[in-house]
């Protein structure tokens, strides 16, 4: 009987471990070769591993020094000088417990040799990236190193993508709408080195639309006003009737203010004996 509940328990915990996440680390940036992120997590025992993958290869493998570290930060300049043009990929996972986290990209925020400079202009309909081929790797290798800039909505995976030597002009954007842009180094298509963080910014609306969408607000407004001006008018002139009968509460005379004849006090005896004219009372006011 006991070996029975415990199989039992063991196939009803099965479930809970495998569905078990670990959140991965955030804000994962690399300057000038030393890699920093954050936490998502406050609780205790996690370590983290950091990845690196060079061009030419598909294989990730452990940054000795950065291997179930404790730490939030690693330096990576031993790797950068063993790798072809001086440029890795590189990623952080987190792990505690037996659980691991999924491993997440590192970014360059102010670019380097192995990451482009990256600023953004925004015009109506357009969004200019600007870029710089005044680094070494671009120097070195002439065309065969382009820049491959990624843009999508804010919110939305950046899976659009246009490629260029120099700066991208992406176009025929929905104005009035937050656009986001990151972009990396690529040689035959393969990523050289870390994608620049991403960045963003609203695309303004031009002065035509507007200028239409205050002409369409203002045709809206004069319309409303004129069923408004027309309504009260109708209104005024044929329920006016009704509209005093519905503010007009129904009007009693309190009871207090009838009283019935004393007795033996006729109030239209002096006009019967004057005419002949038939006198009813009803009654009279105090």
């Amino acid at each position: 009987m006991l070996l029975m509940l415990l199989c039992i328990q063991a196939v009803v915990q099965v479930p809970v471990v495998s569905e078990a996440t670990l959140a991965p680390p955030q804000n994962i940036h690399v300057d000038k070769w030393l890699l920093t992120w954050t936490p998502a997590t406050e609780e205790r025992d996690v370590i983290y591993t950091v990845q690196y993958h060079r061009l030419g290869t598909k294989v990730w493998k452990d940054v000795p020094v950065c291997k179930q570290t404790s730490f939030n930060s690693c330096n990576v300049t031993l790797i950068r000088d063993e790798s072809e043009f001086g440029c890795v990929m590189l990623r952080v996972r987190a792990e505690r417990h037996g659980l691991t986290s999924k491993s997440v990209n590192a970014c360059s925020r102010n670019g380097d040799s192995c990451s482009p400079e990256v600023s953004l202009t925004a015009r109506p309909g357009s969004l200019t990236v600007n870029l710089s081929r005044n680094n070494s790797i671009a120097l070195e290798n002439g065309d065969n190193v382009e820049h491959k800039v990624y843009y999508g909505k804010d919110g939305e995976p950046l899976q659009k993508y246009k490629k260029g030597i120099s700066s991208v002009t992406i176009k025929k954007l929905e104005e009035g709408q937050r656009y986001c842009v990151k972009v990396q180094y690529v040689q035959l298509d393969e990523p050289v080195g870390p994608e620049s963080c991403i960045q963003c910014e609203v695309i303004p609306v031009s002065r035509q639309q507007l200028t239409q969408t205050n002409v369409i607000v203002a045709v809206v407004v004069v319309v409303f006003v004129s069923f408004l001006i027309t309504g009260m008018a109708y209104v005024l002139l044929f329920r006016h009737q009704r509209i005093k009968q519905w503010l007009q509460p129904p009007c009693e005379i309190p009871e207090h203010f009838l009283l019935e004849a004393p007795p033996g006090h006729h109030p239209c005896s002096y006009a019967s004996s004057v005419s002949d004219e038939h006198c009813d009372i009803i009654s009279f006011i105090e």
